[in-house]
Formats: C-alpha cells, structure tokens, sequence
C-alpha cells in the first residue's frame, strides 16, 4: 500500500502543474568533497545508486538464506521454482525483443524479465488464508531466482565500460571483508566502512554499484556465532548475578548489559538479523522513495501506443505467465519436479499471472536502458503491464481458489 501511494503521487505530480518543478528536485545536484576526491551527483542517482545498494544488499540476504536454509538448499525441491524462474526471464525477453529487434527500444529487453516481490506479497496478502501455502513459497522462491537473473542480467548485459584499476579495488575491497570475517571481527561498523569504499570503486568501475550490495549480502555468514546450548550455560553462570542484593552491590553493570546484549544477538546469525533489521527501512524508506524519484511519468495517449510500452506490457502480462507455466510443465513432464501437495494446475496458472507485476527492478533496469531518467514509454509499459498483471492474477485467482465454506451458528 505504500508503494501505491508514492507511485500514486508520482504519477499525479509529473501530470500536475507542478510537474516541471517535481521532476527538477530530483535532478538537485548533491556534492561531497574528500580533498580532490570529489564526489558530484543527482538525488536521482544518489537514490538509484546509493540507497538501492541497501534494497540489493537485502535482496543477498534473501538469496542467500532461500539457498542455505530455503526451498533453494535443496536441488529437487528448487528445480521448479529455478525452471519456473528461467522460463519467466527468457520468454518476456524474448517477446520483447521480437517487437523491438534492431528498433532503438531493443535495449529494453531486461525490463519486462524481473518480478516485484513485494508487490506480489500485497496481491497474496488481499487474498488472505484461501491462498495456499504451497503458492506462496513458490512465488516467494521465483522472485528470489528472478532477482539473481536480474541481478546478471544488470552485470552482464548493462555494463558498457570497465575500468581495471577501479574493479582491482573493489576486488580488493571484497577480499578484506573476507578476510575481517575470517578474523573473527563481529561488529558492524568495519564491514560499513568497507562496504562504502568497495561501492565507490566499483561505482568508478564502470559496474553498476548496487551489485556490491548483492555480493556483501552473499558474503553474509548463515550461520550464529553462538549456538543456544553455550547460551544457555552462560546466562545459567549470570543467573546470580542478577540477584537484586548482588546486582545492587555490582560495579561496572552497564558492561555486563551490553555483554549480554552483544551475546544474545550472535544467538542468531548476521544474516538473519540484518534482513530483520533491514528490511522495514527497504520496505517503508527505500522503495517507496524510488518509486517516487523513478515512477513519474507523464500519462499521454502516445506513451500507452507506442512500440516499446507495448513490448514491455506483452513481456508481463504474456511472457511472464507464459514462460512460468511452459518451463514447470516441461520439468513436471521430464520427472526433475512435481507440482507441490495440494496446488492445482488452475491455482499454478492464475498465480503465476502476478509474477507479471515488475514495478521496482523494472523501472530500475528501465533506468539502465535508457539514461538515468529512463524512458517514459517504457515506465508507461512497466506502470500499466504491472497493474493488468495484479488485476488478472488476483481475478483469476478468486476464480480458481476454493471458496470459503460458509460458518454455521
């Protein structure tokens, strides 16, 4: 819902008056100066390729445990959602590219390929408890695919330029976070700092600087650095010292505070408290902040006929759905995956509508294709495949899904 409502204001503000003046504070050019380093961007791109490194660090995390602990961990159990996922990147793209082959919108071939993960929660979430279980984990499980095909997609087939010295650095960079892991340092704040200058060489690289958040969320240990069994015997040591005669009596209290604190978070792993602690700021800040720098778009009968809105809005609404169905069927039909316990075929086919819905990594790539402001043709495309992909998927779903038996009195 919130997303909606900055897309909402976006749109109604580059269609307002007041567009001029909209789309120019996000054109406002930001500077920053470190003796002759000197760093001198637009909010635009200081949102696209400094926050989202955030959104792209999150989605590693989400990457990384689906493959340690998810439905990805486990080679027969993932083949659906990955062939699901291939199917749905190719097919889109290839759908594209037969409207736009050797046309100057054929750059746009990776924005109809990616699914919005949150998006497709929302849709599920309006359908409540009648939503199998099943559907959600597999939707769950292609986006997260979906997210690493965007993520090379991005790598590969939007990096122009590569500057050696630049990309030595950030190697470098990524080693030493290795190598602080290695070490045993816990804290926080050396990996930021490291973190920040692997983003400004690769920033300088010529790659695109979100990818380094992607790799440090890979690079994020799965695992606690204290098991619940060594916990346990400890707060059994500290048990006395919390008697109210001794812990009155106690000096120094605010550092066995923070000891217990610092033990009771490595409890978990680093991977798992990150994504808890960030994810409400990519969720309420990040994405709703991109939508509004990145969905205005001015509304006019030529955006919604032209050729490229057209190839993007085919890629979602068909392609997706398409693609999904036609590779988990062939999986199905070779004997590599079984359609899981208690969904339908039906239920398969009207859920896989809502992987259609490509708002955030669309309009990102979007973004890549054409220029940092991207192209309004385009975004019409992404705006309005999006919405006709979470219209037919929730319809055909209420459609599909069993209905509610009435309650008795």
């Amino acid at each position: 819902m919130v997303l909606v409502l900055c897309t909402a204001i976006a749109l109604v503000a580059a269609n307002s008056p007041w567009a001029d003046q909209y789309l120019a504070f996000w054109q406002t050019n930001l500077t920053l100066a470190i003796g002759d380093v000197v760093f001198h961007h637009s909010l635009h791109h200081v949102i696209n390729d400094g926050l989202m490194a955030i959104f792209f660090f999150v989605i590693g995390l989400e990457v990384k445990r689906e493959l340690a602990h998810g439905s990805l961990s486990d080679v027969r159990q993932g083949t659906l959602p990955i062939a699901a996922a291939i199917g749905g990147m190719i097919v889109p793209a290839g759908l594209y590219l037969s409207m736009q082959y050797g046309q100057p919108g054929m750059q746009g071939w990776g924005i109809p390929m990616a699914t919005d993960i949150a998006f497709v929660v929302g849709c599920l979430a309006i359908l409540g408890s009648r939503v199998p279980h099943s559907l959600r984990i597999l939707l769950l499980s292609l986006a997260i695919v979906d997210d690493i095909g965007a993520i090379l997609v991005i790598a590969i087939g939007y990096t122009e330029s590569l500057d050696g010295r630049y990309l030595l650095l950030a190697a470098c960079a990524i080693g030493l976070v290795h190598v602080l892991a290695r070490v045993g340092v816990r804290r926080f704040p050396p990996y930021v700092v490291v973190g920040i200058l692997a983003w400004i060489a690769l920033h300088e690289s010529g790659v695109h600087a979100t990818l380094i958040g992607v790799i440090l969320g890979l690079m994020t240990p799965a695992t606690p650095t204290l098991v619940p069994e060594r916990f346990r015997e400890y707060l059994h040591e500290k048990e006395n010292e919390f008697e109210q005669q001794r812990w009155n009596q106690r000096s120094h209290r605010v550092e066995v505070v923070r000891e217990v604190q610092q033990l009771t978070r490595e409890t978990v792993s680093p991977l798992e408290y990150l994504e808890m602690t960030l994810h409400p700021w990519t969720a309420y800040v990040i994405m709703p902040v991109f939508a509004l720098a990145n969905a205005g778009v001015l509304i006019e009968p030529t955006n919604i006929t032209d050729s490229v809105a057209l190839a993007v809005v085919l890629g979602l609404v068909v392609g997706k759905p398409l693609g999904i169905v036609l590779f988990s069927w062939m999986v199905i039909r070779v004997g590599m995956a079984k359609l899981p316990g208690g969904l339908s075929w039906p239920v398969f086919i009207s859920g896989s509508f809502l992987a259609g819905i490509g708002f955030t990594m669309a309009l990102f790539i979007d973004g890549l294709a054409f220029g940092a402001d991207g192209l309004d043709t385009a975004k019409t495309g992404v705006l309005l495949g999006s919405a006709a992909s979470a219209i037919v998927g929730i319809a055909l779903l209420l459609w599909t899904l069993p209905k509610r038996k009435p309650t008795t009195r």
